[in-house]
């Protein structure tokens, strides 16, 4: 079973979650996110996924969220994405992917429906 985690090694709830898989004996590609954001290919598949529009994958309380306008309805999907890119903290974490599909773990126990 290939797994791979967007983690954030300071969020309890994305060690909660990696905590869970190495339970389960499963050793998922790590990818820390903040220093290796995912590409706009990587993000649009993950929201594809999920089902979710850009703006519900983000952390609306980050600075950056309110700094760049991105509550502004008219911000168009793309730009979304580019400020996610530009600026991880946004994204919601930790995000898992297994087996063509993806979960948000908040909380961690989500993960367990692609696994």
């Amino acid at each position: 079973m290939n797994v791979t985690i967007f983690h954030n090694p300071r969020c309890s709830k994305s060690n909660q979650t990696l905590k869970l898989l190495r339970d389960r004996g499963i050793q998922p590609d790590i990818i820390e996110y903040l220093s290796t954001p995912p590409s706009a290919e990587q993000l649009k598949e993950i929201l594809d996924l999920l089902a979710m529009h850009p703006r519900d994958l983000m952390r609306k309380r980050e600075s950056p969220f309110n700094d760049l306008g991105l509550d502004d309805a008219n911000v168009d999907r793309d730009t979304l994405i580019n400020a996610m890119i530009d600026n991880p903290i946004l994204i919601q974490r930790p995000i898992v992917l297994s087996n063509g599909k993806a979960a948000i773990g908040r909380p961690p126990k989500n993960i367990l429906n692609i696994l």
